[in-house]
């Protein structure tokens, strides 16, 4: 039998591994993921809803199923949270990012993350802390408090998928669940230094209904944090795939496994310090400078690249957020049908940033509509025009160091200025939400530490080049290996 300790260093890959080959049993891993939240979480505020009961029973019923020699799945075994924003399994409340008017709302239905990862024999936990209906780039809501940084406590972990990825580097969890429809996998990926996977459009199913189109503005994406480049392989070839109800979904098969271990010898790495113009702290703007130079090393060439995006990016980030804010609107009107008005009945439960832009986007003319979809389409050319000289491209995640965490509930957010320029706090220091707009894969990758603090380097792929994303993320990862940071989240003071 091995201890709840021997357990608690183990990646998704070596866990399944282990599992598969009835070295460790699933029931002792979920022990141990249960304990370890048990003990962990409190401080740290990343899960806010947990069913071990359900899990034990789960991970039980897999163990009967290795006995009786079933196939198990790839990841069998493995312990994961999904998000409490729009991942739902049924029974389990789904809080919207800690809305504290829907701290008991309940749906019946399931999200492709809980279905398909369960489905690779995974076993789901809890969910994970989220800021409301994902508005921002940090994780804090009145409902549930702030998502704390495992590196430095007076930090945030980063949003919206913040509980996901503070588990994770906190070693909690091996694995957990993440969306993004503005970045939400990779910055609080930076935040926590940690790797996240954003795949390309269609390449995880998105089932939205009542609308079946509601994920295309902004491009919304089903992903995960993990500590390692072959974890997030090992998932997204459990998630991808094809769903008769996405429109949009890509029916094809890779291996993504595979593609972390391919060489990019020969690859051309096209590196903007800035995404076209952003404020970027000198400190950041130097590590990811100094990392990317990684890539020569395993083989490819690194060159400067001109991204030329239409407008200033004040302007882009205004532009997301009507877009977002249709969608929200679209979510509203949905909590309206089934006799829940966020808006009359609870309006003190929504920030005030966030209820002016509902109400702006709620005032869009069709040819207001139109020439945002065109500003977008000139985004999308400026990264195709990138592509054209390049297999990819690399910047800063952020523009920032991780922020503060406010001292009361649910203020969170990121800086209103860089380098003496103004930025919008809720998510112009991300220079994240560009591929929200275009459908090319994303990653952000640990590049390293500055004063105690993870910093994140995006890689963008060309559309559907998913493999080459991560190839060239695993790549990195064996020659400026990341691992031995979490030593200090392992360390830090319960």
């Amino acid at each position: 039998m091995n201890t709840l300790n021997d357990l608690s260093g183990l990646s998704a890959s070596e866990t399944a591994r282990l599992v598969r080959r009835r070295e460790i049993s699933p029931v002792e891993t979920i022990a141990a993921a249960i304990e370890r939240i048990e003990r962990r979480n409190p401080s740290l505020n990343a899960l806010i809803y947990t069913d071990f009961e359900q899990a034990t029973q789960r991970a039980r019923a897999l163990e009967t199923q290795i006995m009786k020699g079933v196939d198990p799945g790839p990841l069998a075994g493995v312990p994961t949270a999904m998000k409490d924003l729009f991942d739902f399994k049924p029974g389990w409340p789904s809080t919207f990012g800690g809305v504290p008017a829907l701290k008991d709302f309940i749906p019946d239905f399931a999200s492709i993350y809980p279905e398909r990862i369960e489905a690779a024999g995974a076993i789901l936990l809890g969910k994970t802390n989220s800021p409301l209906l994902g508005f921002r780039g940090t994780t804090d809501n009145p409902l549930f408090g702030p998502t704390r940084n495992p590196f430095n406590m007076s930090k945030n972990s980063g949003g919206s998928s913040g509980g996901s990825a503070a588990a994770v580097a906190d070693g909690i969890l091996p694995l957990a669940g993440a969306s993004d429809a503005g970045g939400s996998i990779r910055i609080p990926a930076s935040s926590c230094g940690v790797y996240g996977f954003q795949p390309s459009f269609g390449r995880v199913p998105m089932v939205s209904r009542p609308n079946a189109f509601g994920a295309i503005s902004p491009f919304k994406y089903a992903g995960t944090v993990t500590r390692t480049v072959a974890d997030a392989a090992l998932a997204l070839g459990a998630l991808a795939g094809y769903h008769p109800g996405d429109p949009f979904c890509v029916n094809d098969t890779v291996d993504f496994a595979a593609a972390a271990g391919r060489s990019v010898r020969g690859m051309k790495i096209g590196f903007s310090p800035d995404f076209g113009g952003f404020p970027v702290q000198p400190e950041v703007a130097a590590l990811v400078a100094r990392a990317v130079l990684a890539f020569e090393e395993a083989g490819a060439t690194v060159v400067p690249v001109k991204i030329d995006l239409p407008c200033p990016h004040g302007e882009l980030t205004e532009l997301w957020c009507r877009m977002i804010c249709v969608g929200t609107n679209a979510v509203l009107d949905g909590f309206q049908r089934q006799g829940i008005d966020l808006l009359r009945d609870h309006r003190a439960d929504l920030p005030d940033a966030m209820v002016e832009w509902i109400e702006r986007a709620g005032r869009l003319t069709v040819a207001e509509l139109n020439r945002d979809q065109a500003i977008r389409s000139q985004v999308y050319d400026a990264l195709q025009a990138a592509f054209a000289q390049v297999d990819l491209l690399v910047t800063p995640t952020l523009a920032c160091l991780p922020v503060d965490n406010h001292a009361v509930r649910g203020n969170t957010v990121g800086p209103s200025s860089i380098n003496g320029e103004p930025v919008d706090p809720h998510i112009g220091w991300c220079m994240t939400y560009f591929t929200n707009m275009s459908g090319h894969p994303a990653a952000s990758i640990p590049a390293g530490m500055h004063a105690g603090l993870p910093v994140g380097m995006q890689l963008i792929g060309r559309r559907l080049a998913d493999a080459d994303v991560i190839a060239a993320s695993a790549a990195f990862e064996r020659v400026r290996p990341w691992r031995d940071a979490y030593r200090i989240c392992a360390a830090r003071v319960l």
